[in-house]
């Protein structure tokens, strides 16, 4: 049985994104007040408010935790046209006591709104995607995993519609996959959702499907981790919710 608890987030404004971190114990809020809010779980099974700050100049879409192996790090997008990086500092309390949290970097290259941002899954390394109102879905990394105030911009793919949300394949055994949808409102554009996959050989990333069932402006998509499977499963959330099976080529 299920028991469901409320928890005051005290936000100044709409809450847009809500994300657990890697073990589920802490959890970061943002909204249109322009602030990030991190949530840690106390043994009372009580979630506490750690930290609050400012992140943006617009409303904040997304926020993304990396894997804790990179440390406690997290991202965010958005209205104001950019994604940025931020660093818990372990150990160091801000004035009011709260746990400081720093802007490592602020990625500047849309000229739009940024609308999603995710990171890779681990075996990819410190990658970070992000994607845009203007079609174009980036993906940066960071070479140097010690020093995250340097990231570099290694590809750019345009989507030709709209971007409202990214998902990355975590699939280990299979060549890096994103999935994007996007919020174009148009029906008769097409498929809302397109598949795209990097080629080792030419170190590019390729369409290599469009789902055409999918007509419909998308909120939110999320690939499904693997478990064993010879097929991917990609959730779609448009006018209804859709289970996308995806079966590589032979």
């Amino acid at each position: 049985m299920f028991v469901a608890r409320s928890i005051p987030a005290d936000h100044k404004d709409l809450i847009h994104d809500v994300a657990f971190d890697f073990h589920g114990r802490r959890m970061a809020t943002c909204s249109s007040d322009q602030n990030v809010k991190v949530w840690d779980l106390g043994e009372d099974g009580h979630w506490t408010c750690t930290a609050n700050w400012k992140t943006h100049s617009g409303s904040v879409w997304k926020v993304t935790w990396a894997h804790p192996e990179f440390g406690q790090v997290i991202a965010t997008c958005s209205f104001d046209r950019t994604a940025a990086v931020w660093e818990e500092l372990v150990g160091e309390s801000t004035e009011h006591g709260q746990k400081n949290w720093v802007k490592r970097t602020s990625l500047v290259d849309s000229r739009t709104s940024v609308t999603d941002v995710q990171f890779a899954p681990k075996h990819l390394g410190l990658q970070l995607a992000t994607c845009s109102a203007d079609g174009i879905v980036r993906i940066y990394e960071a070479p140097d995993v010690m020093n995250l105030s340097q990231w570099s911009l290694q590809h750019e793919i345009s989507c030709k519609l709209s971007c409202s949300c990214i998902s990355w394949n975590p699939s280990r055994v299979h060549q890096p996959m994103i999935a994007v949808g996007s919020d174009d409102a148009n029906p008769s554009g097409g498929g809302k959702v397109q598949i795209y996959e990097y080629n080792d050989n030419s170190r590019k990333w390729s369409k290599v499907e469009t789902i055409t069932v999918v007509t419909e402006s998308v909120k939110d998509i999320q690939f499904a981790p693997n478990l064993g499977r010879s097929y991917h499963l990609l959730g779609i959330a448009s006018k209804d919710v859709r289970i996308i099976s995806l079966k590589p080529l032979r």
